[in-house]
């Protein structure tokens, strides 16, 4: 029987890396659904979950505990852990806090809310977060904001990165419950986070899912940005967009305009019992064997590249 890590122990399994993982934590599920009246009060995360069809989040220290034996089963080295809403930013940091080798939190951040300023000081200071995520089309701000250049100014001078979604965003937590998804999709253009990215040069930025339907754009941004980084995480489902577009040819694409330094392998991993995302790795180190990529370009995807931009302290 083929050995079911083969894959990812001939990539050196300890430089593996994922750089998208969200951390749904108790927490998260409270201040997702804290408008539903239909909820209990009590144990509000616990029957969140039922409605889900997840296991409970349980305790931030113990999903801490199940995303790091998550890992460890899958040979995964480090992950990025995304504190997925504003407002969990606790959650995350003590995560990190536990398993300081294994994750790099990463923190959902609204530039335009009233309490901005001191959210962001707290989590790129005592919290210890390396990246700050920005969703403009969620939050609905336009990313030449000067709210938007404060936080590339913090992140600047605490060596973070920012990560700025893109494309088209479809949140599936938010669809299960029946929660309102009123975003706002011209507010993520590629091409506006190049402009605010080149002034910035120093500031490590990472667009996922590679433009997420707005690939053509995130190559552009990429190309005129030596900054920017693109995500290869999820199921790409946004080629769709694109009649007879495959995985293999956004790599070949991607790998031609921008090189392998600059790409970072993630899969989109969020809820329990599913866990880490396996398929997705698999598909994404098939489509680059498939297109020939050499032993060291992959190295440098699978996990080189996230441990450049994110050392161990």
């Amino acid at each position: 029987m083929d050995n079911p890590h083969s894959a990812i122990n001939n990539l050196r399994s300890e430089m593996v890396c994922d750089t998208h993982c969200h951390f749904f934590s108790s927490r998260f599920l409270e201040i997702l659904t804290k408008d539903k009246g239909d909820l209990p009060a009590a144990n509000r995360a616990d029957a969140v979950a039922q409605v889900l069809g997840w296991d409970p989040p349980g305790s931030a220290d113990a999903l801490a505990d199940r995303w790091k034996a998550e890992l460890q089963k899958h040979g995964i080295a480090r992950c990025a852990l995304i504190a997925s809403i504003p407002g969990d930013e606790d959650s995350v940091a003590a995560a990190v806090a536990k398993h300081p080798t294994a994750f790099v939190g990463f923190f959902m951040f609204n530039p335009a809310a009233p309490d901005a300023a001191e959210r962001l000081r707290l989590a790129l200071g005592e919290q210890n977060f390396k990246a700050v995520a920005l969703f403009p089309a969620m939050h609905r701000y336009r990313l030449d904001d000067e709210s938007v250049g404060k936080v590339f100014e913090a992140a600047a001078e605490k060596g973070a990165a920012v990560f700025v979604h893109c494309g088209v965003l479809s949140v599936g937590v938010r669809k299960k419950l029946g929660l309102p998804s009123p975003f706002d999709l011209r507010l993520g253009d590629p091409l506006a986070v190049a402009a605010v990215a080149q002034r910035y040069p120093t500031v490590p930025v990472i667009i996922p899912h590679f433009g997420a339907g707005l690939f053509r754009e995130a190559l552009m941004a990429a190309d005129q940005s030596p900054n920017i980084h693109l995500d290869t995480s999820s199921s790409n489902s946004w080629m769709k967009y694109y009649p007879g577009l495959t995985l293999e040819a956004v790599f070949r694409q991607a790998l031609g305009v921008i090189g392998s330094s600059r790409l970072l392998f993630g899969t989109d991993s969020s809820f329990f019992p599913r866990g880490w995302q396996r398929p997705i790795f698999d598909a994404q180190e098939a489509a680059l064997g498939a297109i020939g990529t050499d032993e060291n370009d992959r190295a440098k995807i699978f996990g080189g590249n996230f441990e450049r931009l994110f050392p161990h302290a």
